[in-house]
């Protein structure tokens, strides 16, 4: 296989971490751009970006993706073969509280990464959406041809815009375009506001853990390493317009447009108290759980069809919440020194 360049924005965040080395461990080079800010502990963020710099093909880029000058300045610079955007402004509760970062991040931004590839000749763009984004949507699992025009947060929303961004990109300008709708990615390395974190961190330290909607939720927990078998192997086959595609019944997944739009998840939904149960088996100690009401733009449960992504790639999720649960514990107590 000839190396290809990467651009990977958002290269210090946890899957953009596991992705770079990932295109790394397999011979190609690697731009990350990132902007290490705050929202969280950015230590770990820089934990991540020093072990990606022991690389020789690796190079790193500080830019905020709201930056225009910065962000043109990375594509006049550099000639890409793939950009996978993975950089966004994360989480759903923080948008309760700061929805400016979403707009900034995750629409100004991603223009300014569609403006990138569609002025440097970049033939493939591959674009981190969400399960969020099935919002209102009760019937499961969620099917990628299914209305998505009921987001229940602006972090939805933002990511329904980049989808439909996206899409006027690849009929205006001839580009490939692939977005992937990541379900609860979790693993080693991961977001310290993820339950998976914030619970582990709270079982081993002896406090009451915040579980919400009473625990009955229900999440597709994906381990991260199936996720970026998925993203990579999306990354290299890029979408061919649909010839039959009708527009007197529109497919929203597909387009005449070299544009398709996947879910990439477990499809083997887990109750919440079992994963807890499977942490609490890992970390060897019980949980004191606080049981509380469900929280403003959370949705109670998430399945997803993987059956498209399946079909296009070969993806084929293969990790169980008991092996994954047990390496990030692992990663956990090695790292914070537990």
């Amino acid at each position: 296989m000839t190396q290809k360049t990467f651009l990977v924005t958002g290269a210090a965040g946890f899957i953009g971490y596991h992705t770079s080395e990932r295109l790394l461990a397999r011979g190609d080079k690697v731009v990350g751009l990132d902007n290490l800010n705050s929202y969280y502990d950015v230590r770990l963020k820089e934990s991540r970006l020093a072990r990606l710099q022991q690389h020789e093909n690796f190079r790193f880029i500080k830019c905020d993706l709201a930056d225009k000058a910065g962000m043109e300045q990375v594509f006049r610079q550099h000639q890409f073969d793939v950009v996978i955007n993975l950089a966004a402004q994360a989480g759903v509760r923080y948008s309760l509280t700061n929805p400016h970062a979403y707009t900034d991040s995750n629409v100004t931004g991603f223009l300014n990464v569609l403006e990138g590839v569609r002025h440097s000749g970049v033939p493939h763009l591959v674009f981190a959406s969400t399960s969020s984004i099935y919002g209102a949507n009760t019937k499961q699992p969620f099917s990628e041809t299914q209305n998505v025009d009921h987001p229940l947060t602006l972090y939805a929303a933002t990511k329904k815009a980049n989808e439909v961004m996206a899409h006027s990109y690849a009929h205006l300008f001839d580009f490939a375009v692939t977005g992937l709708r990541f379900f609860t990615v979790y693993g080693p390395w991961g977001r310290p506001d993820m339950a998976l974190f914030l619970f582990t961190k709270g079982i081993l330290e002896g406090k009451p853990i915040d579980v919400f909607n009473h625990g009955d939720m229900v999440r597709d927990f994906t381990y991260v390493d199936d996720i970026v078998t998925g993203v990579v192997a999306a990354a290299d086959n890029p979408p061919e317009g649909d010839k039959n595609w009708d527009g007197d019944e529109p497919n929203p997944a597909t387009s005449y447009a070299k544009y398709r739009v996947f879910n990439i998840g477990n499809n083997k939904p887990v109750k919440l108290m079992e994963f807890i149960e499977a942490i609490e088996e890992s970390v060897g100690k019980k949980a004191i759980k606080n049981l509380m009401p469900i929280q403003p733009g959370d949705v109670p449960s998430t399945c997803a069809d993987v059956s498209a992504l399946e079909k296009a790639v070969g993806f084929k999720p293969d990790t169980s919440v008991k092996v994954g649960v047990e390496n990030f514990v692992r990663w956990y107590r090695e790292y914070y020194r537990v």
